[in-house]
């Protein structure tokens, strides 16, 4: 790598605008984005078990699924997130 190659964070600016980082990928920041983006995939691993749970309780109220609806959205947008950014990386 020649310190040129762009980024794309695991995390978003001001108004969701996505951050990019110049790197060469060894630097504290992409250490940091390396750890966010492993922290939000096992977040994510976890929430479809706790979905797997809640799908299974016929109780479960609407309210406890529109909540983990939301979740869920939130995890599939990391999800991309990352899977942009790694593969913008690999090309």
């Amino acid at each position: 790598m020649n310190g040129t190659n762009p980024r794309l964070l695991p995390w978003t600016g001001d108004e969701g605008k996505p951050c990019i980082l110049v790197t060469d990928g060894t630097g504290p920041l992409s250490r940091l984005a390396d750890t966010v983006e492993h922290v939000q995939l096992e977040m994510a691993l976890g929430l479809l078990g706790h979905v797997d749970d809640l799908l299974a309780d016929e109780r479960a109220t609407a309210a406890q699924l529109r909540f983990t609806l939301a979740r869920m959205r939130e995890a599939l947008t990391d999800v991309h997130r990352i899977a942009e950014s790694r593969g913008a990386r690999l090309s």
